[in-house]
C-alpha cells in the first residue's frame, strides 16, 4: 500500500499527526514492518551480490556496566554428566542492555496510549505491540547504511560521539546524497554515528560514569517534528543506529517539548516505527566505503517472546 506523507496524516486530539489506523486492522501489532512484503523481500534478496555477511550485533555483555543503570548479565556453569557437557544459566538478562529492538510497547504516545490506542492493559495481559508480532513474521528487507560519522569526518566536522551532538535533517541528507541512495518504502535505515568505537576506546571510568541515566551524555537524531516528519516521509519501517537511544541523549521531557522532546513517543507510540539502538555497523560501514555500496539485505529474527524489547539478531548480506 502506498502511504500518505506527514502531512496528509490524521491529528489526535493534540493536534499531533498519527498513523493509528493506516494499516486497516486497528489491532495490528506490527507497525510499519507491514510494508515488508513479498515483493519487498524479493527486491531485497537481489541486492546480494559477492554473499559478505556482517553481524550486527555487538556481545551481550560488551556494555559493561550495562547503560542505563539496567542490569548486567551474570552466568551459572552447569556441567552435565561430570563436565561431559555444558549448560548454563544467564541471569540479570535485559533483552535491551546490548544490540536490540525497542518493540511497540516500549514506549507509549501518553500513559495508556500506546501504538494504536492500545491501553496499558492490552500490552501486559493481551500481548497487543510487543516483539513476538515481529518474531513469528521474521524481519527481512532492503537495508541501508547512512554513516553519518565518516561524512562528517571527510567534511571536517568532527564531534564527540559522547556528547549530546545533535544530528538534523540536513545531516542526514548530505550523507544520503553522498552515498548515492535514495529511500524505498520499507527500507530498515541505518544510521553510523561513532558512539560504538567512542565506547570501545572508553576507559573503565568513563563506562562506568555512562552507565548512569544521569550522567550518559550521547550522540543522536534530533528530536524535533522536522525529524519525525522526515523519517515517516522516507517511509522506513525501522530506523537503528550505534547509539544508545537512536535521538540524542538526554531526551527533553519537559511539557513545553511534548512530544517530540522524545522522539520515542512519535516513531513507537504513533508511527509504528521500530527503534534499533547500540547496533554493530563499524565492519559494515568500512566495507560500505571500500565498495560504494550502501544498500544490502537485511534480516534481523527477534526473540520470540512478548518482551518490550529484544536482541536484534541482524545480518547484513551484501
Amino acid at each position: 500500500m502506498r502511504l500518505p506523507n506527514y502531512e496528509n496524516l490524521p491529528t489526535n486530539a493534540d493536534g499531533v499527526r498519527t498513523a493509528w489506523g493506516v494499516f486497516g486492522d486497528a489491532a495490528d501489532s506490527v507497525g510499519l514492518f507491514n510494508q515488508l512484503t513479498g515483493d519487498v523481500v524479493q527486491s531485497a534478496a537481489s541486492l546480494v551480490r559477492k554473499g559478505t555477511v556482517f553481524s550486527l550485533n555487538a556481545p551481550l555483555d560488551f556494555y559493561t556496566p550495562a547503560l542505563f543503570g539496567r542490569p548486567s548479565l551474570s552466568r551459572e556453569v552447569q556441567p552435565v554428566r561430570e563436565w561431559w557437557g555444558l549448560n548454563e544459566v544467564i541471569d540479570n538478562f535485559n533483552p535491551q542492555s546490548s544490540t536490540q529492538w525497542d518493540g511497540l510497547s516500549h514506549v507509549s504516545y501518553r500513559p495508556d496510549h500506546f501504538y494504536n490506542d492500545a491501553s496499558l492493559d492490552d500490552v501486559l495481559s493481551g500481548g497487543r505491540n510487543t516483539v513476538a508480532h515481529w518474531a513469528r513474521r521474521g524481519i527481512v528487507g532492503r537495508g541501508l547504511l547512512l554513516d553519518l560519522a565518516r561524512v562528517a569526518d571527510a567534511a571536517g566536522r568532527s564531534y564527540d560521539p559522547g556528547s549530546s551532538h545533535a544530528f538534523s535533517v540536513d545531516d542526514l541528507e548530505e550523507a544520503r546524497r553522498a552515498h548515492g541512495v535514495t529511500f524505498r518504502p520499507g527500507d530498515v535505515l541505518l544510521l553510523r554515528t561513532g558512539f560504538t568505537a567512542w565506547y570501545a576506546d572508553a576507559n573503565a571510568e568513563t563506562r562506568q560514569r555512562v552507565a548512569s541515566r544521569e550522567e550518559l551524555r550521547a550522540c543522536g537524531i534530533a528530536h524535533t517534528e522536522e525529524m519525525a516528519a522526515y523519517l515517516w516521509d522516507s517511509h522506513v519501517s525501522a530506523v537503528a543506529s550505534d547509539c544508545p537511544s537512536l535521538e540524542v541523549w538526554p531526551m527533553d521531557h519537559s511539557p513545553e517539548a511534548f512530544p517530540f522532546g522524545c522522539l520515542h513517543q512519535i516513531l513507537l507510540g504513533q508511527f509504528g516505527m521500530a527503534i534499533g539502538e547500540l547496533w554493530w555497523l563499524d565492519e559494515l560501514a568500512d566495507d560500505c566505503a571500500a565498495d560504494g555500496v550502501s544498500e544490502f539485505l537485511l534480516t534481523s529474527a527477534p526473540m520470540n517472546y512478548p518482551s518490550f524489547g529484544a536482541p536484534a539478531n541482524a545480518l547484513a548480506i551484501k
